[in-house]
């Protein structure tokens, strides 16, 4: 499944890579065992807002190894192009890598939110995955570049600390911009983005309970508990997926 974002003289295509959970997992399986790295991103419909508007988002999604649909408006739209694409998102992927990193006995580096999320993140996953390895635990400051220098020694110093997965929960478009650096500064670290993951498991937010999310209303859920922060988002991915439904269903002929 294929979506067209930014304007029409600097046009980019990006695929959703992983349709299914099954060829995610065995493909990471198969990058933390031959220690490659990799770059995850999982897209959305405030992605794709996000995309139209900035050449550096795009630049960073093409520079993904590994992209899945996160949020169900990009599985109707592959449904639309005649594709079948699993919902995967960041959240729901937190547990399954960190699995597959300690079969692998790969080392973890949990980076973004903050100091007391990571903290509480870190020991629910150690709970939750015996015999997981977390080496590492960073919340940059407010207003962290992922163009930085300090970027570029956090990158750097992942690589030469022989970490294998590292989740990125900074937000969109940070993490993504993160981890496409990440690809070339430490070639080896297998980069996750998976937005407010950590949150979650921390306790630091509320996710929307099974039925909400069964019943494809999570969106609404999260709107309603974080208003300020999240309604003008949600609006304007609204007034986008008319336009990109469209695209999708143009595919399918």
């Amino acid at each position: 499944m294929q979506f067209q974002t930014g304007p029409a003289d600097d046009r980019a295509s990006i695929t959703v890579t992983c349709p299914t959970r099954t060829g995610l997992l065995s493909e990471v399986d198969r990058r933390l065992r031959a220690g490659e790295g990799f770059a995850l991103a999982t897209l959305n419909l405030d992605h794709l807002v996000k995309l139209d508007g900035s050449a550096a988002f795009r630049r960073a999604y093409l520079a993904q190894d590994l992209v899945t649909a996160d949020g169900n408006p990009v599985t109707w739209m592959a449904r639309a192009a005649g594709q079948r694409v699993e919902l995967l998102p960041g959240a729901d992927l937190v547990l399954p890598l960190a699995r597959l990193a300690a079969e692998a006995g790969r080392k973890v580096a949990l980076v973004g939110t903050t100091d007391d999320s990571l903290a509480r993140a870190a020991k629910a996953l150690r709970q939750a995955v015996p015999g997981l390895q977390i080496a590492h635990l960073h919340a940059p400051p407010m207003g962290f570049d992922p163009d930085s220098e300090k970027a570029e020694a956090l990158l750097t110093g992942l690589g030469a600390a022989g970490i294998g997965l590292c989740y990125l929960a900074l937000g969109a478009p940070k993490q993504e911009i993160l981890a496409a650096r990440g690809r070339l500064l430490a070639p080896g670290v297998g980069f996750a983005s998976i937005g407010a993951g950590l949150d979650f498991l921390s306790g630091h937010q509320r996710r929307a309970p099974l039925w909400v999310r069964r019943m494809q209303m999570e969106w609404l859920w999260r709107a309603a508990t974080q208003p300020r922060r999240l309604a003008m988002r949600y609006l304007r991915a609204g007034l986008v997926l008319p336009g990109h439904m469209l695209r999708a269903w143009r595919q399918r002929g």
